[in-house]
Protein backbone atom coordinates (compact mmCIF):
# COMPACT_ATOMS: atom_id res chain seq x y z
CA UNK A 1 0.00 0.00 0.00
CA UNK A 2 1.40 3.40 -0.98
CA UNK A 3 1.93 6.32 1.35
CA UNK A 4 -1.07 8.63 1.72
CA UNK A 5 -1.08 12.40 1.36
CA UNK A 6 -3.87 14.03 3.33
CA UNK A 7 -4.64 17.01 5.56
CA UNK A 8 -3.59 17.49 9.17
CA UNK A 9 -5.37 20.82 9.56
CA UNK A 10 -8.46 22.34 7.95
CA UNK A 11 -8.20 25.38 5.69
CA UNK A 12 -10.57 28.19 4.68
CA UNK A 13 -10.59 30.83 1.96
CA UNK A 14 -12.74 33.62 0.53
CA UNK A 15 -12.62 34.56 -3.13
CA UNK A 16 -14.65 37.11 -5.09
CA UNK A 17 -15.33 37.13 -8.83
CA UNK A 18 -17.61 39.69 -10.49
CA UNK A 19 -19.51 40.39 -7.26
CA UNK A 20 -20.07 36.69 -6.49
CA UNK A 21 -18.41 35.54 -3.27
CA UNK A 22 -16.98 32.04 -2.99
CA UNK A 23 -16.23 30.63 0.48
CA UNK A 24 -14.02 27.54 0.44
CA UNK A 25 -13.50 25.01 3.23
CA UNK A 26 -11.05 22.08 3.16
CA UNK A 27 -11.02 19.43 5.87
CA UNK A 28 -9.54 15.97 6.50
CA UNK A 29 -12.19 13.21 6.53
CA UNK A 30 -11.64 9.50 7.10
CA UNK A 31 -14.95 8.18 5.75
CA UNK A 32 -17.96 9.10 3.62
CA UNK A 33 -19.93 9.62 6.82
CA UNK A 34 -17.37 12.18 8.04
CA UNK A 35 -17.50 13.92 4.65
CA UNK A 36 -21.31 14.03 4.76
CA UNK A 37 -21.26 15.52 8.25
CA UNK A 38 -18.78 18.20 7.14
CA UNK A 39 -20.88 19.06 4.07
CA UNK A 40 -24.03 19.30 6.20
CA UNK A 41 -22.22 21.59 8.66
CA UNK A 42 -21.22 24.04 5.92
CA UNK A 43 -24.68 23.94 4.33
CA UNK A 44 -26.25 24.89 7.65
CA UNK A 45 -23.67 27.64 8.21
CA UNK A 46 -24.34 29.13 4.78
CA UNK A 47 -28.02 28.28 4.48
CA UNK A 48 -28.62 31.47 2.47
CA UNK A 49 -25.94 30.78 -0.17
CA UNK A 50 -27.17 30.31 -3.75
CA UNK A 51 -25.07 27.16 -4.19
CA UNK A 52 -23.03 24.91 -1.88
CA UNK A 53 -20.79 22.70 -3.96
CA UNK A 54 -18.65 19.87 -2.64
CA UNK A 55 -16.19 17.17 -3.62
CA UNK A 56 -14.27 14.57 -1.66
CA UNK A 57 -11.83 11.72 -2.09
CA UNK A 58 -11.72 8.95 0.54
CA UNK A 59 -9.82 5.68 0.91
CA UNK A 60 -6.23 4.39 0.88
CA UNK A 61 -6.26 4.37 -2.91
CA UNK A 62 -8.64 7.29 -3.36
CA UNK A 63 -11.26 4.78 -4.48
CA UNK A 64 -14.26 6.81 -3.25
CA UNK A 65 -14.74 10.04 -5.23
CA UNK A 66 -17.87 12.17 -5.11
CA UNK A 67 -18.83 15.65 -6.26
CA UNK A 68 -21.92 17.77 -6.93
CA UNK A 69 -22.64 20.96 -8.84
CA UNK A 70 -25.65 21.85 -6.62
CA UNK A 71 -27.59 23.56 -9.38
CA UNK A 72 -24.67 25.07 -11.28
CA UNK A 73 -24.30 23.98 -14.94
CA UNK A 74 -23.08 20.38 -15.12
CA UNK A 75 -19.34 20.00 -14.74
CA UNK A 76 -18.66 23.64 -13.79
CA UNK A 77 -18.47 23.40 -10.00
CA UNK A 78 -18.11 20.05 -8.26
CA UNK A 79 -15.87 18.53 -10.92
CA UNK A 80 -13.29 21.38 -10.83
CA UNK A 81 -13.17 21.08 -7.02
CA UNK A 82 -12.67 17.32 -7.28
CA UNK A 83 -9.89 17.81 -9.84
CA UNK A 84 -8.08 20.15 -7.42
CA UNK A 85 -8.09 17.43 -4.74
CA UNK A 86 -6.90 14.79 -7.19
CA UNK A 87 -4.32 17.12 -8.72
CA UNK A 88 -2.75 17.62 -5.28
CA UNK A 89 -2.58 13.83 -4.86
CA UNK A 90 -4.76 13.98 -1.74
CA UNK A 91 -7.08 11.42 -0.22
CA UNK A 92 -9.29 11.46 2.89
CA UNK A 93 -9.99 15.09 1.96
CA UNK A 94 -13.21 17.04 1.41
CA UNK A 95 -13.73 20.56 0.07
CA UNK A 96 -16.96 22.55 0.23
CA UNK A 97 -17.46 25.85 -1.59
CA UNK A 98 -20.49 28.07 -0.92
CA UNK A 99 -21.35 30.73 -3.50
CA UNK A 100 -23.23 33.95 -2.82
CA UNK A 101 -24.45 35.14 -6.21
CA UNK A 102 -23.53 38.72 -7.03
CA UNK A 103 -25.93 39.25 -9.93
CA UNK A 104 -23.41 38.81 -12.75
CA UNK A 105 -23.29 35.56 -14.72
CA UNK A 106 -19.79 34.10 -14.95
CA UNK A 107 -20.28 31.68 -17.80
CA UNK A 108 -19.14 28.07 -17.73
CA UNK A 109 -15.44 28.90 -17.97
CA UNK A 110 -15.72 31.55 -15.27
CA UNK A 111 -17.48 29.14 -12.93
CA UNK A 112 -14.83 26.45 -13.44
CA UNK A 113 -12.07 28.96 -12.66
CA UNK A 114 -13.85 30.48 -9.65
CA UNK A 115 -14.75 27.21 -7.92
CA UNK A 116 -11.31 25.81 -8.66
CA UNK A 117 -9.65 28.94 -7.28
CA UNK A 118 -11.68 28.83 -4.04
CA UNK A 119 -10.80 25.15 -3.58
CA UNK A 120 -7.11 25.76 -4.24
CA UNK A 121 -6.98 28.67 -1.80
CA UNK A 122 -8.68 26.59 0.91
CA UNK A 123 -6.08 23.85 0.42
CA UNK A 124 -3.28 26.42 0.53
CA UNK A 125 -4.55 27.49 3.95
CA UNK A 126 -4.53 23.90 5.25
CA UNK A 127 -1.61 21.77 6.46
CA UNK A 128 -0.72 18.59 4.58
CA UNK A 129 0.81 15.46 6.07
CA UNK A 130 2.10 12.22 4.61
CA UNK A 131 0.79 9.03 6.22
CA UNK A 132 3.24 6.15 5.89
CA UNK A 133 2.14 2.54 6.42
CA UNK A 134 3.43 1.31 9.76
CA UNK A 135 3.37 -1.75 11.99
CA UNK A 136 2.87 -2.16 15.71
CA UNK A 137 5.80 -4.14 17.07
CA UNK A 138 5.93 -5.98 20.41
CA UNK A 139 9.31 -6.35 22.14
CA UNK A 140 9.25 -8.93 24.94
CA UNK A 141 12.02 -9.19 27.58
CA UNK A 142 12.64 -9.85 31.27
CA UNK A 143 11.70 -7.14 33.74
CA UNK A 144 15.32 -6.30 34.56
CA UNK A 145 16.11 -5.63 30.90
CA UNK A 146 13.08 -3.68 29.70
CA UNK A 147 14.33 -0.39 31.15
CA UNK A 148 17.57 -0.67 29.18
CA UNK A 149 15.63 -1.46 26.02
CA UNK A 150 13.36 1.53 26.55
CA UNK A 151 16.32 3.85 27.08
CA UNK A 152 18.12 2.44 24.04
CA UNK A 153 15.12 2.85 21.73
CA UNK A 154 14.41 6.40 22.88
CA UNK A 155 18.05 7.30 22.21
CA UNK A 156 17.68 5.89 18.70
CA UNK A 157 14.56 7.97 18.10
CA UNK A 158 11.91 5.24 18.24
CA UNK A 159 8.76 6.49 20.05
CA UNK A 160 7.32 3.99 22.54
CA UNK A 161 3.55 3.60 22.64
CA UNK A 162 3.29 1.76 25.97
CA UNK A 163 4.73 -1.01 28.15
CA UNK A 164 2.76 -3.89 29.65
CA UNK A 165 3.94 -5.93 32.61
CA UNK A 166 2.76 -9.55 32.56
CA UNK A 167 4.86 -12.70 32.92
CA UNK A 168 7.49 -10.71 31.07
CA UNK A 169 7.55 -7.05 30.15
CA UNK A 170 6.23 -6.18 26.67
CA UNK A 171 7.16 -2.88 25.03
CA UNK A 172 5.17 -1.64 22.02
CA UNK A 173 6.45 0.65 19.25
CA UNK A 174 4.89 1.92 16.02
CA UNK A 175 7.49 1.46 13.28
CA UNK A 176 7.36 2.38 9.60
CA UNK A 177 6.74 -0.81 7.62
CA UNK A 178 9.92 -0.30 5.60
CA UNK A 179 11.99 -0.08 8.81
CA UNK A 180 10.69 -3.16 10.69
CA UNK A 181 13.46 -5.53 9.55
CA UNK A 182 16.17 -2.98 10.41
CA UNK A 183 14.50 -2.41 13.80
CA UNK A 184 14.63 -6.14 14.61
CA UNK A 185 18.25 -6.37 13.45
CA UNK A 186 19.21 -3.40 15.64
CA UNK A 187 17.73 -5.03 18.74
CA UNK A 188 19.37 -8.36 17.93
CA UNK A 189 22.79 -6.74 17.65
CA UNK A 190 22.38 -4.83 20.90
CA UNK A 191 20.68 -7.46 23.08
CA UNK A 192 21.42 -10.77 21.27
CA UNK A 193 18.88 -13.43 22.22
CA UNK A 194 17.56 -11.67 25.31
CA UNK A 195 14.56 -10.17 23.50
CA UNK A 196 11.74 -11.57 21.39
CA UNK A 197 10.01 -9.43 18.76
CA UNK A 198 6.71 -9.83 16.94
CA UNK A 199 4.66 -7.80 14.48
CA UNK A 200 1.05 -7.21 15.54
CA UNK A 201 -1.85 -7.57 13.11
CA UNK A 202 -3.42 -4.11 13.45
CA UNK A 203 -3.06 -1.57 10.64
CA UNK A 204 -1.27 1.63 11.61
CA UNK A 205 -0.05 4.77 9.93
CA UNK A 206 2.93 6.92 10.78
CA UNK A 207 2.36 10.64 10.15
CA UNK A 208 5.15 12.92 8.98
CA UNK A 209 5.20 16.41 7.46
CA UNK A 210 4.56 16.56 3.72
CA UNK A 211 7.38 18.06 1.69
Amino acid sequence: MADLLTLAKAGTAAYSEKKSKFLGYARPVDSEAAAAAFIDEIKKRHWDARHTVYAYVVGPNGEIQRSTDDGEPAGTAGRPVLEIIKGEGLTDTAIVVSRYFGGVLLGTGGLVRAYGKAAKLALADSVKIRKVEAKKVAVCADYDLIGKIEHFLLQKGFPIENIEYKNNAVLYCIIKKTEVDAFFALLAREFQTKVECAVMEEEHWFAEPAE
